[in-house]
């Protein structure tokens, strides 16, 4: 299971004065809160009638994300925002009501590999109806409905206007909330990778991100993976890579200017930067041992010494004195040893920046 914590917006469609709605997603929230705490799941409860959307009046298409009204940017920002979503749905004459169908509507990228679940309520049907007709406009969206639901037939479970306490009804919305959960950890490499403006990395389908302290997690099984074959090479343990915590990285990820390969949800490689003076030092740059020789090592040096800032005048980075690989890719890329070694057993290289 993922440790970044999940966003699911439960959506109350009906806006009709006097309906249901309400009192379903109040009974929603409040049997899925304690499961949610549990799942380090943060619930956002919303109804439609709030976001003031007129029917779809964007002239640009959906698709194209450009949004000329202040209505429809604010719904842009919940949805991106969210990991998932809850629909609490009536049935309108065999449908899902206009109000859900105009939201889905207005807005494209932002749905894409994101799961949403159905808790539907009716009469003869129990709302299935409704739920089936969303099911074939949310998979058009790229959004991936749940097989769980929950179908709240009014005559049986609603006294005055509230639902009736009921455990089978409980058990299936927190089923609804696990199902959601994980299909959202399990998706979210690929809404990650379908973000625009992530530059493509140079294996098929990969992509270069800038690393922040919640990918601690990942930063630490990359390190101890890769720095193995530097305590071997110098004969030490004595490297800080192999010892930090994930606190501990958390924090210089939030200092270092700090860049990772991801494909399909996996970190395969990393480099850190920062400016010091007028030079640009680098380090901790390495990639999954299973992926070595196919030039990513490269390639993340070279990402990272163009984003050197205009006013560095030199590279320097570190490696183990014995690190005989990795100073052979280095001085191949223009890099001069220092004539001393330092008392860490590590050797300085650097190399100047061209203006």
């Amino acid at each position: 299971m993922s440790t970044k914590t999940a966003r699911v917006l439960v959506l109350v469609c009906s806006t009709r004065p006097g309906a249901l709605g309400p009192a379903v997603g109040t009974w929603l929230i409040d049997t899925i809160t304690p499961r949610a705490g549990e799942l380090d799941v943060e619930l956002v409860p919303m109804a439609i009638g709030d976001l003031d959307l007129p029917f779809l009046d964007e002239e640009e298409h959906p698709s194209s994300g450009l949004y000329a009204h202040e209505h429809t940017r604010r719904w842009s920002a919940l949805v991106n925002a969210a990991d998932g979503f809850i629909v609490v749905t009536p049935e309108y004459n065999y449908g899902m009501p206009a109000t859900l169908k105009n939201a889905l509507d207005y807005l494209g990228r932002e749905w894409a590999w994101k799961p949403i679940g159905f808790i539907s309520y009716g009469n003869t049907s129990a709302g299935t109806r409704s739920v089936q007709h969303a099911k074939q406009v949310v998979t058009t969206l790229r959004l991936v409905p749940l097989g769980r639901t929950v179908a709240i037939r009014i005559s049986d479970a609603v006294e005055d206007g509230q639902i009736r306490p009921s455990a089978t009804l409980a058990g299936a919305a927190v089923g609804v909330l696990d199902e959601l959960v994980r299909v959202a950890h399990a998706l979210r490499p690929m809404r990650e990778g379908a973000r625009p403006g992530l530059p493509p990395g140079p294996l098929p389908g990969s992509y270069l991100r800038r690393l922040t302290p919640d990918d601690a997690p990942e930063v630490t099984v990359v390190q101890r993976c890769c720095w193995v074959d530097e305590a071997l090479a110098n004969d030490t343990l004595a490297i800080p890579a192999l010892h930090e915590s994930p606190e501990q990285i958390g924090e210089w990820l939030a200092t270092w200017h700090v860049m990772g390969l991801w494909r399909d949800g996996r970190l395969l490689g990393m480099v850190r930067a920062r400016r010091v003076d007028t030079d640009w030092h680098l380090g901790r740059l390495g990639v999954v041992p299973d992926l070595r020789g196919q030039g990513l090592g490269r390639w993340l040096l070279r990402t990272a010494e163009a984003a050197a800032e205009p006013s560095c005048r030199r590279i320097v980075l570190h490696t183990g004195v014995h690190s005989r690989q990795n100073i052979a890719l280095y001085q191949s890329e223009g890099y001069q040893s220092a004539s001393l070694t330092g008392d860490d057993g590590t050797v300085r290289l650097t190399k100047d920046i061209t203006p």
